[in-house]
């Protein structure tokens, strides 16, 4: 009798202790895994991957995917998805471009271009609450309006733009700005993404978030405004793409309307990769930023090591299939 009670005593304490394993992994996997490739990078590719310039440079191409899917993870929490994003980012660099041209200020045109991006999350929302249209059909449509918009505006052309200051955000750090350390774009992203985290974890807003992402049906059975939900999580969502925009018309000082083509699946593999559920509920902000990094990483050290475009690509699509399947496989196993 004592030997059955004390195993019935044990097993409790095994399933918290696998709960409490599940949920650090589950917190600390996107950086394990960031650190397991930047790793694997740094012991066989060049010494110029591991030095400060190339470290600056992955930084810097980090910023705009890694901007984009701070609105992005919102939307994957609340189990939705926005296939819009690279064509916001497109529209926000002409129109940043072509407000520059009509000597609206610097402050002013970035202002716009992120208005933009928010108008257009704005729309999506509508459209998905309003008309019950599912998430991928709305937002596919939304990215081809979206990038009709973008041609539109400058008749199909790019649209060059005066220098000012917005084409500094990703500049590379001189030595009189050598105490940044950073780019000023990289801390922006680093404060977007803090304020984000903020947001999403000390708000009653960020909880309706992941409630109605766990459970629609319930959380509006709980009194949460689920289209309010879904409309805010998408105008943030285009907010945030608009901000991309700005940082990649810092990029080129100009806009392109064919600028970002395919960066949504760049975006939405970070949010995946970071920890994010497709069937929503799950999602940190910071596992977004580092799954962006892995994305990033990957692409220099295959440069690094002279790999093909389509070798790099093989790697990053297979590194998706992994972390869903890796989802998939801990739904089943929390069911």
């Amino acid at each position: 009798m004592s030997g059955h009670g004390a195993g019935d005593l044990r097993a409790p304490t095994d399933v918290l202790r696998g709960r409490r394993w599940r949920y650090w992994l589950n917190k600390l996997g996107p950086l394990l895994a960031l650190l397991l490739v930047y790793g694997l990078f740094a012991a066989t590719a060049p010494r110029s991957f591991s030095s400060a310039t190339n470290l600056e440079l992955m930084a810097r191409q980090t910023a705009v995917v890694g901007t984009a899917a701070v609105g992005m993870t919102f939307v994957i929490i609340a189990a939705g998805i926005d296939l819009s994003v690279g064509s916001i980012v497109a529209l926000a660099t002409m129109v940043t471009a072509m407000l520059l041209n009509r000597d609206v200020g610097p402050l002013g045109a970035a202002l716009m271009g992120i208005g933009a991006g928010a108008l257009c999350g704005l729309a999506s929302g509508l459209v998905i609450t309003g008309l019950r249209v599912l998430p991928f059909i709305g937002t596919l449509g939304m990215l081809l309006i979206v990038r009709g918009l973008a041609k539109y505006l400058g008749e199909e052309q790019k649209i060059d733009a005066p220098r000012t200051w917005l084409g500094d955000l990703l500049a590379s750090v001189s030595e009189e700005r050598a105490w940044m350390l950073l780019p000023p774009g990289v801390w922006v992203l680093i404060a977007l993404t803090v304020l984000a985290a903020f947001f999403l974890h000390y708000t009653r807003m960020g909880r309706h978030i992941f409630a109605v992402g766990s459970n629609e049906a319930t959380a509006r059975l709980c009194g949460v405004g689920v289209n309010r939900v879904k409309i805010l999580v998408y105008a943030l969502c285009g907010a945030t793409a608009g901000l991309a925009g700005v940082l990649q018309f810092s990029r080129l000082n100009m806009g392109s309307p064919i600028a970002a083509v395919g960066l949504e699946l760049d975006v939405i593999a970070a949010v995946v990769i970071g920890g994010g559920s497709l069937s929503g509920g799950e999602g940190s902000l910071l596992g977004s930023l580092a799954g962006a990094l892995v994305i990033t990483v990957i692409r220099s050290g295959c440069t690094q090591l002279d790999f093909s475009n389509y070798t790099q690509e093989m790697i990053t699509g297979m590194i998706i299939i992994g972390a869903v399947a890796i989802d998939r496989f801990r739904h089943r196993r929390a069911g």
